[in-house]
């Protein structure tokens, strides 16, 4: 498979032939960068792990040259993050066991850029040779321009496709912003209970982050606690562990419904629970 970016890469953990390996996937994340998949598309990752009959793919769409760097990779370059945090991704694919892990390796300004066609392009042909029944990305209220931006660039990908090429659901998942400010009846609640060890794994691969001052690994399992404690105010915890996800879904039925006008029906339904709560009790 032939991508736009000279040094795009393909890894395989199983080393099963690409187009073999592409078209076991179940389910899909495409991300922005490396680690996002692990912090936002873990239900997906378990769901598929050691399963014969679901299988689990990443996609990334950039090249980490930008990442922040303190401490023993203060003094690195961009190339050498770069080649750092691909070497991460490899490592948590193997530990996931992917069936495979494609890495775009564009520029955050190119995924930014809203007339850049080539990730669309891109996508479009992972999407026709995997065809995933679930795709994982980021939400659309993510305060991060590049997350977003890859949100808008999947949801356009996949409309380009034949109806019936589709997956069945699209979720938009938390990364920099969680979405414990949706109305309950509109999250996807994710169990993500079982297998902590696998999940904090998958998490503490990426060093260069860690060291670097980022505490991903315990705020991500943290928010994931969090996120089941509060879920319900009069019942006992139901879940160790949740993620939440906004349903993207009705953006693949309705190829005129606007992004925006998804999100913002979100929020006006938040703001409604908010002002009948503050009416009725105030």
């Amino acid at each position: 498979m032939k991508f736009h970016q000279d040094h795009a890469e393909t890894f395989i953990p199983d080393n099963t032939p690409l187009p073999q390996a592409l078209a076991r996937t179940s389910h899909l994340c495409v991300a922005a960068h490396q680690d996002d998949v692990e912090i936002m598309a873990a239900h997906a990752i378990l769901e598929c792990y050691q399963r014969q009959d679901k299988c689990f793919s990443g996609v990334i769409m950039t090249d980490g040259r930008g990442s922040p760097r303190t401490g023993k990779y203060a003094n690195y370059t961009d190339e050498e993050m770069r080649l750092v945090r691909l070497a991460e991704q490899r490592k948590a694919a193997v530990i996931g066991e992917y069936a495979v892990l494609i890495m775009l390796d564009y520029s955050s300004s190119v995924v930014k850029n809203g007339s850049s066609i080539d990730p669309v392009d891109d996508l479009v042909a992972i999407f026709e040779a995997a065809r995933p029944q679930f795709v994982y990305t980021h939400n659309l209220a993510d305060k991060h321009d590049t997350h977003v931006a890859v949100a808008m660039k999947v949801i356009n990908a996949i409309r380009k496709l034949p109806k019936n090429s589709k997956p069945r659901a699209l979720y938009g998942c938390e990364v920099w912003r969680g979405l414990d400010w949706m109305i309950d009846s509109d999250k996807v609640a994710m169990d993500l209970s079982t297998q902590e060890n696998l999940q904090t794994a998958l998490l503490e691969v990426f060093d260069s982050q860690i060291s670097g001052g980022k505490r991903y690994d315990l705020a991500t399992l943290a928010r994931r606690r969090a996120n089941a404690t509060y879920f319900e105010s009069h019942n006992v915890d139901a879940a160790n562990a949740l993620s939440f996800a906004m349903d993207l879904s009705p953006l693949l039925q309705d190829d005129q419904m606007q992004p925006l006008d998804l999100v913002q029906e979100h929020i006006q339904r938040f703001k409604e629970d908010v002002t009948d709560r503050l009416t009725r009790v105030g």
